[in-house]
């Protein structure tokens, strides 16, 4: 793909995704703007522009489709959270989603969208990428965060084994069998689409210590460590690192971040945290305006600014584009470099699957 097509969602009309997308596109160049089409009411990017006095960027030369939902966004107050933004940013995804499934686009960007307007709105999902994976016909997909630090140009990207559960069900969640989905998905991902053939993978533990021979929880006695021996055989291409206490798991990535001691040539390509917040605090700790949240495992391209809605700064026109700007960027570059994406796609369009009337 020479020159990858892109279907930006706008999330909930009434956070911050219209004017994050807008702000995002009068920053890109034009042929970057040229190459995406948003999925919104042309008359709410008119209003949001308005509101927007130092924009520089002509409305008229933007691609907008309409997602399937007539709806009267008189009704959309910025800021106040409800079930009609959850309604249009569900259809604004699910339009997307046919653009990538029909071949017309290699990738989405997806602005946030609130879970709690999508259940006012009677859609019960967990969040978007549970929907991006039901629609695309896959039960194997992650969350990826990827993130390239302003000081050094290293390339930070954290992998969660599992996502939005409670902390109390972690440990039961982990399974030999999710560790090596998990692992076989980042191993693919840095190979096919960022290139790096033979990745460097940091693991990390699930106690303190990594359990510290059992004294402060058994889990990695009790089957990760045979799990990571078997993972080593598995894939020999890779050089895979672990148990890594998470306490120290996170030392080279900051040092890389930051630039010193030389860490980038020691700090891996990937580093798979076991639950959310052991990989997230410490991502978002460094680079909380400049991550992109990406779904692995779709038969296309997804990437997400890794920030919320903002509904307390909406409408006010100070949110900052930068992580928007990063996703866009982001979704560009690997969908260029993705093999046999747009094939996938189509393969995946013919799959019969019900919408669910309830999860992100």
């Amino acid at each position: 793909m020479h020159s990858p097509k892109l279907a930006v969602s706008i999330g909930d009309p009434a956070g911050i995704g219209p004017e994050v997308i807008l702000k995002a596109l009068a920053a890109l160049d034009r042929e970057v703007r040229s190459a995406v089409t948003i999925v919104g009411d042309r008359s709410l990017l008119e209003r949001t522009a308005e509101q927007l006095r130092d924009l520089d960027l002509d409305l008229e030369s933007l691609k907008v489709v309409e997602p399937d939902l007539a709806s009267d966004l008189d009704n959309i107050v910025p800021g106040v959270e409800g079930a009609l933004g959850g309604a249009i940013g569900f259809a604004a995804l699910n339009r997307a989603i046919d653009l990538c499934l029909d071949g017309i686009c290699q990738g989405v960007v997806t602005a946030p969208i609130s879970k709690t307007a999508w259940k006012a709105a009677g859609h019960h999902y967990p969040g978007q990428t549970e929907l991006l994976a039901e629609r695309a016909g896959v039960d194997r997909f992650g969350m990826l965060f990827v993130a390239r630090s302003p000081h050094t140009g290293w390339v930070l990207r954290t992998l969660l084994a599992t996502t939005h559960i409670p902390l109390a069900e972690v440990p039961t969640a982990l399974t030999p069998e999710l560790m090596h989905r998990k692992l076989d998905l980042a191993i693919e991902t840095l190979q096919r689409q960022f290139g790096i053939d033979r990745p460097r993978i940091a693991i990390s533990g699930l106690n303190p210590h990594s359990g510290e021979n059992g004294q402060l929880g058994r889990e990695e006695l009790d089957w990760l460590n045979g799990w990571l021996a078997e993972a080593r055989d598995r894939h020999p291409a890779a050089e895979l690192t672990g148990l890594v206490p998470p306490d120290t798991l996170w030392v080279k990535p900051g040092h890389a971040w930051f630039g010193q001691r030389s860490a980038e040539k020691t700090a891996h390509d990937l580093y798979l945290a076991l639950y959310h917040d052991q990989g997230l605090i410490p991502t978002k700790l460094l680079a909380f305006d400049l991550a992109v949240n990406t779904t692995i495992g779709l038969p296309f391209i997804r990437t997400s600014p890794d920030h919320g809605t903002a509904f307390d700064i909406a409408g006010r026109g100070i949110a900052d584009p930068t992580s928007t700007i990063a996703a866009i960027e982001l979704a560009r570059e690997m969908a260029a470099t993705s093999t046999g994406a747009s094939s996938a796609a189509t393969s995946a369009r013919n799959v019969s699957l019900p919408l669910a009337s309830s999860h992100r």
